[in-house]
Order: C-alpha cells, then sequence, then structure tokens
C-alpha cells in the first residue's frame, strides 16, 4: 500500500494492514477518537513513550492552520463573503475537522518516527 495512503487511512506503519485507531470519534456526540496500544496484526507498538504524542499536537495545529488559511482564501477572496461570515465558517471547519485532524496528526506522527 502507498505510504501517504497508509498515513490517511490511519495504518499501521510497520505492516500497513493494522488500524491505529479502534474508534474514530464523533465532534457531534463529544466523542474522541480512541487510539490501540498495538497493532492487531503485528503487535507493534504505536506509543513509544510517554509523552510520545506531544509533538502530533504540532502536526495538528498546522493541519488546521492550512485548513483556516484554505477557508479564508476560498470564501473570502474567492466567494467574497463579510469578514463575520467567514470568521464563522472558519472556526465552523475547524470544529468539524478536529476529530480527523486528531487522527491524520497522530497518524503522520506514528509514520515519522517508524523506522524501517
Amino acid at each position: 500500500m502507498n505510504k501517504a495512503l497508509e498515513i490517511v487511512k490511519c495504518k499501521c506503519p510497520n505492516c500497513g494492514k493494522g488500524n491505529m485507531f479502534n474508534k474514530k470519534g464523533n465532534i457531534f456526540l463529544f466523542k474522541m477518537p480512541e487510539m490501540n496500544k498495538r497493532c492487531q496484526h503485528c503487535n507493534y507498538k504505536f506509543e513509544k513513550e510517554t509523552g510520545f504524542f506531544f509533538g502530533a499536537m504540532f502536526v495538528s495545529y498546522a493541519l488546521t492552520a492550512g485548513e483556516m488559511i484554505a477557508s479564508l482564501i476560498l470564501f473570502w477572496y474567492l466567494i467574497d463573503l463579510s469578514p463575520l461570515n467567514v470568521f464563522f465558517i472558519i472556526v465552523f471547519v475547524a470544529i468539524l475537522s478536529s476529530t480527523l485532524n486528531f487522527r491524520l496528526s497522530r497518524s503522520i506522527w506514528t509514520h515519522i518516527f517508524h523506522k524501517n
């Protein structure tokens, strides 16, 4: 499987088959994604040490900033909405994508530090 596709699908960086998360989470039900401690297929440990995913917060920040900038360009410059409307749209997009960004940032972080 393609490495980028493995990251987006939150697959194990070691075998590419196991899922990193057993529950995807839902922002509307106030449920955060639940991460597996180990891969079901190869027993790869996802969290290498306590605080390992602290760095994933910075990846999540970058993803959110990119989404906000894209929303700003789309709704303010291309669609020409008012600044207040654009602000509310950006906040809405950030809230909607929070659980996706949580999973994706942890997947990216785990894949970055996987040694082949």
